[in-house]
Parts: structure tokens; C-alpha cells; sequence
């Protein structure tokens, strides 16, 4: 009797063992979820998106965007117009049918468009919006390597869901003068965020963009944001170049617009900064 319930006992350990070692693999199976975000507009942070998603596609990751930008220009970018559902759907009444292939492999979307603008004050007043995208994502995201969350350029409910939703923020500056500024405003709302619904996010980069290597301001910001975010800067900084400004008029990822420029091969090298191969 005692041999049987050892055995019995020794069955169960094994059982929890197994259960919590499945569980630690899926943990670590989720996919990195990043918001790109400056509440500054025109600093790169759609390029970042459209183009570090197909970035991280053609080094063979799964990638989810999730628009959550009413303007809508991730969605246009990728050269993606024809859709019935939206982010507004997949927040509002969690219809995972919002979620779309695009041209791109392993590239896809929860599109947005203008009529998207009105969400907030929606949200406002029915209170409780704080974890609605955390929590409308949790079914899918596991399906994916990367969520990138393209958010508006405001302080907004929307900005917040997105940090909320997130493991990491990259934070896209123009090498151009006043790059700092608003910066204390995006520290403090990210330490908001992190003090009252998301203790694990992290910065998970700042990323130099549009920089011009034959001008002495574009050199200047990047040792002064170098210096303000000590460790945080990538290594890799996004050209200023005429083929990525283009791009996007022709619904295209730079990747597929030409592969062989500049802003292309920043992006890709990026991708590989982020997964660690570089």
C-alpha cells in the first residue's frame, strides 16, 4: 500500500514538473511586442514599422503590425486598402477576423483608417480601456515572433494602450535639431506606465533616423541622444535617403521598392540588431 502511494506521489511530481516546464517554454515562445513610439510626428516611427516588419520577415520571423494610428499610414504603406474589418473590431468586439495576410510572407496586419479617429473619446467614457489591446491580443500572439505596434503621435488613450500592450518601446528620433525635445514628457509617460500597468516594459532602443552623414547637426544629435540614453541607443541609424522617403507613395516597403539602397540594407541590419546577430 505504501509502494503504491509512493509510486502514485512520484507520478503526480512528474506530472507538475512537465506542466510547469510546458509552461515556462510557452512563455518564452511569445512573441517580443513592441510599440514604436514619439508623441512628435515625422520622426520616422511608420517607416520603423512597414519597414522593420519586413525586415524581421526576410530573416524568417512571423510578424504581426497592429495599427493603432488612426491616419492609418502602416496600413497604407504596406499597400493594404481593401479591408471590412478593423482595429476598431478587434478592440471594441475582439473579432480576431481584423487581422489580415498582406503582400509580404509572414508579414500581417490589424489595419486602421480615419474612421478609427473617433475611438478615443468612445473609450474615454466607457472607462475600463487601460488593457483592452493586452487583452484582445493575448489569443494570437502567440502566433507571431514580433508585434509591432505602430501608435499615434500623441500622449494619448491609444499611445497608453499600446505601452500597456507592450514588452519594449522603440523610440524613433529625427537627427535634426530640437530631437530632444518632448523627451522628458515621453519619459514620464512611460514611467506612468510602467509604475500603474506595465512593470516589464523596458526602452528597447532609440533609433536615430533620417541622419545625414554630411552634416555636423546630424553627428551632434546623435552624441547628444547617445548621451541622455546611455546603453539604449542601436547601433544601427537610418540614413536619410530619397528611395525610403518614396517608398511608402507606392504602397511598398523599402525591401521591396529597392532592395539594394541604403535605407534597405539599415533596416535589415536592424532586424538583425534586434534578434541579437549583430
Amino acid at each position: 500500500m505504501l509502494h503504491t502511494e509512493h509510486f502514485l506521489n512520484f507520478y503526480l511530481f512528474k506530472k507538475i514538473c512537465k506542466s510547469v516546464i510546458i509552461n515556462i517554454e510557452m512563455r518564452f515562445e511569445m512573441a517580443s511586442v513592441f510599440t514604436v513610439f514619439n508623441q512628435k510626428g515625422g520622426v520616422g516611427k511608420t517607416t520603423t514599422v512597414v519597414n522593420l516588419s519586413h525586415a524581421l520577415a526576410k530573416i524568417g520571423k512571423k510578424v504581426l503590425i497592429v495599427d493603432m494610428d488612426p491616419q492609418g499610414n502602416s496600413t497604407s504603406g504596406l499597400g493594404f486598402y481593401d479591408f471590412d474589418l478593423m482595429i476598431y473590431d478587434f478592440l471594441m468586439e475582439n473579432n480576431g477576423k481584423a487581422l489580415y495576410k498582406t503582400n509580404y510572407e509572414n508579414v500581417h496586419i490589424i489595419p486602421a483608417n480615419r474612421e478609427f479617429s473617433g475611438v478615443e473619446i468612445e473609450l474615454a467614457k466607457g472607462g475600463d480601456w487601460q488593457f483592452k489591446l493586452k487583452n484582445a491580443l493575448e489569443p494570437v500572439i502567440n502566433d507571431y515572433d514580433y508585434v509591432l505596434i505602430d501608435s499615434p503621435p500623441s500622449l494619448g488613450i491609444l499611445s497608453m494602450m499600446s505601452l500597456i500592450a507592450s514588452n519594449y518601446i522603440i523610440i524613433p528620433v529625427q537627427c535634426e535639431y530640437y530631437a530632444l525635445e518632448g523627451v522628458s514628457q515621453l519619459m514620464d509617460t512611460i514611467n506612468l506606465v510602467k509604475d500603474n500597468f506595465n512593470p516589464n516594459l523596458e526602452i528597447g532602443g532609440v533609433l536615430m533616423c533620417m541622419f545625414d552623414s554630411r552634416t555636423n547637426l546630424s553627428l551632434q544629435v546623435v552624441e547628444e541622444v547617445k548621451n541622455f540614453f546611455k546603453g539604449k541607443v542601436y547601433k544601427t541609424i537610418i540614413p536619410r535617403n530619397v528611395r525610403l522617403a518614396e517608398a511608402p507613395s507606392f504602397g511598398m516597403t523599402i525591401l521591396q521598392y529597392d532592395p539594394l539602397s541604403k535605407g534597405a540594407k539599415a533596416y535589415l541590419n536592424l532586424a538583425k540588431e534586434i534578434e541579437g546577430e549583430v
